[in-house]
């Protein structure tokens, strides 16, 4: 056993015991400041606020957490502080969490071999690689894979995995992808006897007051591990408030603290570019970033978890930003280079007048509703009709437009998979309901809509617990309606056919 498991496992019974006391006094909420109590400046969070509504497309919300004392927060409508968001690869973060606690308990170790815990899925020959491959090696994403063999991994489950090349010694060549941490998951599982969630739930999710977080699992009922977790931006910066604090949440030791410090510390090279936060080096699935001591887990489309130990800062971000590096480091660049600088070790004089423009700004944020009229002249006559599609791969089979007389609101009733359903769009608003399209199970989406043109309307349906907007354009000629479909990340989806209905 290394001095680092042994250093991890003495703490052991205090943490556990901590974790069920800290469930009884977790409060609901952090406590809130203002900015300048915290010795940051209000016009500073502004400039943020604005720079990102200006240069990121698009930002669901936002948590600044300063002293442990949020400073500042803000949603743009739909989402809302009680929607939970979906983590991507920021629940790499939990993962290494349920891991150091397993440690600590005993249950495992970093120098533990991986092959042995799945005897059943192994190999009938595996590689010298393979069979050296251990825990720490899944942690720092450098269990030996190339990414040529990855391009076509099969659905997520060990024996698929572990039947992968492994092309590289393991420890040696770092590979972010997502055969790792399911491994991880799947060995969690087997040392705890419990799905991670479960794990995690009486010793990191109650202490914290994280309510109702879901993690999405294989047909194996194993996590994800390194995608999947949904949780609301409260939980993201109590959670970097926790990795912040060494571990320690109301005064009790959750976390061994030699696990934080050794989780969040560089492990492994991630390459040299001096001007990427993707360059910096990688911990325990905890990324280092460009200002000095910054740390992170982080997600696709712009999930971002980042504790700042010199400023005694977290920002906790949701998003729906394109994935390409560009875009992402943009996002981070503007938390660098917006926020750090307004930092000061003291408090500021209270500024009401600066305070209250904030909070104005913060009190209407909005994602952009559909543009265009609130009526039109095709409505007399397509009203209440419905228009039939033949078969198609979208399994779109009826539509029906109904109107609100003169609100401008409009009732869409689609037949998908067999199953009619309603989408009701505000007109310069959004409005809430619940929809499943494609691969996207059923879940509260908000509805935005409006006239493009004289014969074509227009529906934004952003699914605001994920990333995704899709917009249904429909077309009104004669006794046909021509429907397309279009994603907010169109290189990411693949383009949908345009469907022709006829009236009924």
């Amino acid at each position: 056993m290394t001095s680092l498991s042994i250093k991890i496992l003495v703490t052991c019974s205090v943490c556990f015991t901590a974790c069920c006391r800290a469930a009884e006094e977790a409060p609901r909420t952090l406590p809130r400041s203002t900015p300048e109590e915290q010795g940051v400046s209000s016009p500073a969070i502004l400039k943020f606020v604005n720079d990102v509504e200006q240069q990121v497309d698009a930002v669901h919300s936002f948590m600044v957490i300063r002293h442990g004392h949020v400073v500042a927060e803000g949603w743009w409508a739909p989402a809302n502080p009680g929607s939970l968001h979906q983590l991507y690869s920021m629940s790499k973060g939990f993962l290494s969490t349920a891991a150091g606690l397993a440690i600590a308990e005993g249950k495992m170790s970093l120098d533990d071999l991986v092959l042995p815990y799945f005897p059943a899925a192994s190999p009938a020959n595996p590689s010298e690689n393979l069979k050296a491959m251990r825990v720490r090696d899944l942690l720092i994403m450098s269990a030996g894979y190339e990414e040529g063999d990855l391009e076509k991994l099969p659905d997520y489950s060990v024996k698929a995995f572990l039947a992968l090349p492994v092309a590289h010694k393991p420890g040696t060549h770092f590979l972010y992808s997502g055969p790792p941490p399911y491994l991880l998951a799947a060995i969690i599982q087997k040392v705890t006897g419990m799905t991670v969630l479960d794990y995690l739930r009486p010793r990191l999710f109650v202490p914290l007051g994280i309510e109702n977080p879901t993690w999405e699992t294989s047909k194996e009922g194993i996590e994800l591990g390194g995608s999947g977790l949904s949780v609301r931006t409260e939980d993201i910066a109590r959670f970097g408030q926790l990795y912040l604090q060494q571990g320690r949440w109301n005064g009790q030791q959750l976390l061994p603290a030699a696990w934080v410090e050794v989780a969040t510390t560089r492990q492994t090279s991630t390459g040299s570019n001096p001007a990427s936060d993707w360059e910096q080096g990688y911990g325990y699935y905890f990324w280092r970033d460009r200002p000095h001591g910054v740390y992170r887990t982080s997600g696709a489309y712009g999930q971002i978890c980042a504790v700042m130990p010199d400023q005694d800062t977290v920002v906790a971000v949701t998003s729906g930003v394109k994935s390409a590096a560009p875009e992402l480091q943009h996002l981070m660049n503007l938390i660098w280079d917006d926020l750090i600088p307004a930092m000061q070790t003291t408090p500021l004089p209270a500024d009401e007048a600066n305070r209250d423009k904030l909070v104005h700004k913060l009190a209407s944020l909005t994602l952009p509703t559909q543009s265009g009229a609130s009526s039109s002249p095709q409505v007399a006559q397509i009203k209440g009709r419905q228009y039939a599609f033949p078969v198609n791969d979208q399994q779109l089979g009826t539509v029906v437009f109904e109107r609100a007389e003169g609100s401008g609101v409009v009732t869409l009733v689609a037949k998908f998979n067999g199953h009619e359903q309603r989408l009701t769009c505000g007109y310069g608003s959004w409005h809430n309901g619940r929809f499943s399209y494609g691969t996207l199970p059923e879940q509260p989406v908000a509805v935005s809509g409006a006239w493009i043109t004289g014969d074509t309307y227009e529906a934004k349906v952003c699914f605001y617990e994920t990333p995704f907007i899709v917009t249904f354009r429909l077309r009104f000629l004669g006794n046909q309606l021509f429907f397309d479909t279009a994603y907010n990340f169109p290189l990411e989806q693949p383009q949908k056919a345009q469907l022709v209905g006829f009236a009924k």
